[in-house]
């Protein structure tokens, strides 16, 4: 079980919030103004908001924008994950991703499993890396969006989180993972300047 360390500080990360829906306008979008309270009460800045349609090259549009940003180390994305015929943020991600998280969907399942019983096997949760970018992208429920901030993304997106979290991924200069071998732990950290 992860914990905070009291000898790190934290350190607040830009994130965007982007929303795949083809119906949802921003004063409708409960769950992407969740996620954005969710991470401006953890400490984290709201660097960008979006809505685009459920369409691959409109997501990847999006998303390839941002990661080439270096005022934006997470992208936190909502909805068209399902498997309806226009659930397609699965595929717009996937080919951009670097590196896959695959705990993320995983852990994500497992947790909604106790809330939501096998329908979470309609859950196609993702997770990867883009050019040092950590991209996460979750069902567009609130409730799943709850589910995958509280109880995931959270202690991931804070530096204190040991044994292990994504920071150092991000940021320069970041202690490295506790679990690291001191070889792996010499190697620089090459962040976007």
């Amino acid at each position: 079980m992860s914990h905070h360390s009291r000898q790190l500080d934290f350190i607040p990360l830009g994130i965007a919030v982007l929303t795949v829906s083809d119906t949802r306008t921003i004063a409708e979008d409960d769950s992407g103004a969740l996620l954005i309270e969710r991470l401006q009460n953890a400490g984290h800045q709201l660097v960008e908001r979006s809505i685009v349609k459920d369409d691959i090259y409109h997501i990847r549009a999006m998303v390839s924008g941002w990661v080439i940003r270096d005022d934006i180390q997470v992208v936190l994305v909502d909805g068209g994950t399902g498997f309806t015929a226009r659930d397609s943020t699965p595929e717009a991600l996937m080919p951009l991703f670097d590196k896959v998280v695959e705990g993320y969907g995983e852990l994500f399942r497992q947790i909604s499993f106790q809330q939501i019983g096998t329908s979470t096997i309609q859950s196609r949760a993702v997770a990867g890396v883009i050019d040092q970018t950590l991209v996460f992208a979750m069902p567009g429920s609130p409730k799943a969006c709850t589910t995958a901030w509280d109880e995931i993304i959270a202690a991931q997106l804070d530096a204190r989180t040991r044994p292990c979290n994504f920071v150092a991924m991000v940021v320069k200069d970041s202690e490295r993972c506790a679990t690291r071998s001191p070889r792996s732990s010499q190697q620089p950290s090459e962040a976007r300047s």
